[in-house]
């Protein structure tokens, strides 16, 4: 249990049985009546937005969020398989969890997945990643100039709309937040 007045942001509720995650708060005191803490939750399974407002200093129920780095292995069937990699116990995360995450994930590479109470709830990923592009039109000569994009397939099978001028087997930096191509990476 915590008070109103302990809220922070990324601090997980439980509200009627469903866990919220706080996204932004503001106690608010207005000259007349009691103080009061506006709220901006996001519902941890379905991703759904909503305010609420509590009274200051009430008690709402927190659960706990346990975030563990892991490593993602490989698909099996509709689950994506990470690695705990601190006791290498393995974990099967369905895709719905990983949701959007799964168009920048490759073999091997490092996630945080939060669970609660051996539930996967949500897998974070860096916020860029370094992909291949495994396809894309040939860029024409003169295209470096006019700033255009065209679209272009990376290794998860993610499409990204990338500048005309690259080319297949280019090592690109993509962000994992909105899936823009942040540049180019010369190994």
């Amino acid at each position: 249990m915590a008070s109103t007045n302990d809220l922070k942001n990324g601090l997980v509720l439980n509200i009627d049985g469903q866990l919220w995650s706080v996204v932004e708060f503001q106690h608010v005191k207005p000259g007349k009546g009691p103080a009061f803490v506006r709220t901006k939750l996001k519902a941890v399974l379905s991703g759904k937005v909503v305010d609420k407002t509590f009274n200051a200093g009430v008690k709402v129920e927190t659960a706990t969020v346990d975030k563990r780095e892991m490593q993602f292995l490989y698909k099996d069937g509709e689950d994506f398989v990470f690695m705990d990699t601190s006791d290498f116990e393995q974990l099967h995360v369905p895709a719905a969890t990983v949701g959007d995450a799964a168009n920048f994930l490759l073999e091997n590479q490092d996630a945080i997945v939060a669970i609660h109470e051996g539930t996967p709830l949500y897998v974070e990923l860096p916020t860029s990643v370094v992909l291949e592009i495994t396809y894309t039109e040939p860029g024409l000569q003169g295209d470096r100039s006019t700033g255009g994009t065209k679209p272009a397939t990376v290794e998860t099978g993610y499409e990204i709309q990338v500048p005309l001028f690259l080319e297949m087997g280019t090592r690109v930096k993509v962000d994992t937040r909105s899936g823009d191509y942040l540049g180019r990476v010369n190994d």
